[in-house]
């Protein structure tokens, strides 16, 4: 029979919970791992005190993260990205788009970085024409970001 017990974390634990929050885990987990890891104490009065602030800085970050994704969102919803590539007679081009090719277009354009992980890619793009590209901005927050690629040399107007 497993023992549960509560514990008041000290660092946020993406599977577990957040700095200052109280959680049940196992007695054994506890004891053997977060408390010797001082990522969990005992939650008594003087420790819910002690990381109240730091649960308060930790929720407004994540609020901030949020409320900076939705707007990156609504920013890049809009958009169709484009870039230029030389291409086959059949459309397949020579040098595809790769996630960092469009990260580096959105750094450039906007002024914002994403990490690679983010671009949710099957593999890259090798043909001509319009694409569709989802971005995991934060959490739930997603875009579907519209790709288009022309042909190096043909005059296309935006």
């Amino acid at each position: 029979m497993v023992n549960i017990i509560k514990v008041l974390l000290t660092k946020t634990i993406d599977s577990l919970g957040s700095v200052g929050e109280v959680v049940e885990v196992a007695d054994g987990y506890a004891r053997n791992f977060l408390i010797p890891k001082r990522y969990a104490v005992t939650p008594n009065e003087h420790n819910i005190a002690l990381y109240a602030k730091e649960r308060e800085a930790h929720l407004a970050e994540i609020e901030e993260r949020e409320e900076r994704a939705k707007r990156l969102r609504d920013t890049l919803a809009d958009r169709v990205l484009v870039f230029t590539r030389k291409a086959h007679d059949n459309k397949k081009l020579y040098g595809s788009v790769r996630a960092e090719d469009i990260i580096s277009k959105i750094e450039e354009e906007i002024g914002e970085h994403i990490e690679s992980g983010r671009v949710q890619m099957e593999e890259s793009i090798e043909t001509l024409g319009e694409h569709a590209v989802t971005i995991n901005l934060y959490k739930d927050i997603n875009v579907e970001l519209r790709i288009r690629v022309d042909e190096e040399g043909a005059t296309k107007e935006e």
